[in-house]
């Protein structure tokens, strides 16, 4: 399969606030299961919104967890999600600093974390990645290094602080560790990528092929079995896909058609939908910044807007969660 060859499949969500669908997602993996488990954040905190959502490829839902509040079980901002060696799923929470673990069923399981710029703290919590120890990495975003805990909790060490060289980190977001325990991290302050081995620096990926595509804001890293990265070009608007050598080999601007659970609310909606049939949904007449990514991707509906998160299935299918229109859209690899 050539990295090159994907093309859009399909698309999971809705907005809702409860229930079946999304709101303000921030995070999805396909777990040992086959379950799809995505991460509501709402907005500004809000009440109803924040939850886990289980569901699968066909969009078939298998209810959620995790709803808003202090107790244990409950979570206030989720972020980054992460399967361990044992099947339990782990949600980072940038609003408390802890990272809480369930089954995957939802049953609660255990929560750890204090708030504060220590060795061992964390302050906003936002990627996180198991390595072949089943020991946790921690994107700690705001004290600007990865920690490494057991999955219990217990500290192991940390490497990086805030700067621009190499090593150094402004506001990490997305962490990925692959098959050979190489961790890329999504260096979102200082737009590139950052591969470590051994926690030790190795190189940096900005997408160098000219001006027009380099990395703008990362937000989630990913890599195919044959060595290509998958990025969520966030401040771009863009998933893309780079080589060994950090050369662009193909970007997605976004081409999402209705997902399954859109369709039903449509076909139930029948004003809503005449009137959508009618609409220009791709009227680039209507945005006064044309040279903004932000301002298209808002008016533009089959575009990504805000693409957080990118994560691959055991099909090597592409999961790309939009935060700002509340979907995953799917990318599949062609012949």
């Amino acid at each position: 399969m050539k990295s090159s060859n994907y093309e859009y499949d399909i698309t999971i969500g809705i907005l809702a606030m409860e229930g079946r669908g999304f709101e303000y997602p921030t995070d999805s993996i396909v777990a040992s299961n086959g379950h799809i488990y995505v991460g509501n954040k709402s907005r500004d905190y809000g009440e109803r919104g924040v939850r886990i959502s289980n569901l699968d490829y066909n969009s078939e839902y298998y209810g959620d967890f995790a709803h808003y509040g202090l107790n244990e079980g409950n979570l206030i901002s989720p972020n980054g999600l992460a399967e361990d060696l044992n099947t339990r799923l782990f949600v980072s929470d940038d609003y408390t600093h802890q990272i809480s673990s369930y089954s995957l069923d939802g049953d609660f399981i255990g929560r750890w974390g204090k708030h504060g710029n220590a060795t061992g703290e964390l302050d906003y919590p936002s990627g996180i990645a198991f390595n072949s120890e089943n020991h946790l990495y921690v994107s700690d975003s705001k004290n600007h290094r990865i920690q490494v805990f057991t999955a219990e909790g217990n500290f192991l060490r940390t490497f990086g602080n805030l700067g621009d060289k190499e090593g150094q980190f402004n506001l990490p977001w997305g962490i990925f560790i692959n098959n050979n325990d190489e961790l890329f991290v999504a260096d979102w302050g200082n737009n590139r990528i950052q591969k470590f081995a051994n926690d030790e620096y190795i190189e940096s990926y900005y997408c160098k092929s000219d001006n027009s595509t380099h990395l703008n804001h990362p937000s989630s890293i990913t890599q195919l079995s044959s060595g290509e990265l998958i990025v969520a070009d966030w401040g771009n608007e863009k998933v893309k896909i780079l080589d060994k050598h950090d050369n662009l080999i193909k970007e997605f601007r976004g081409e999402s058609g209705i997902s399954k659970w859109a369709n039903a609310f449509l076909e139930t909606n029948v004003e809503e939908n005449e009137t959508r049939k009618i609409s220009n949904l791709e009227n680039l007449n209507a945005i006064s910044e044309l040279s903004d990514p932000h301002s298209i991707s808002a008016h533009i509906e089959k575009y990504f807007w805000s693409p957080v998160s990118v994560t691959l299935d055991p099909e090597n299918r592409i999961y790309v969660t939009e935060s700002n229109r509340h979907r995953i859209q799917v990318y599949a690899p062609s012949e």
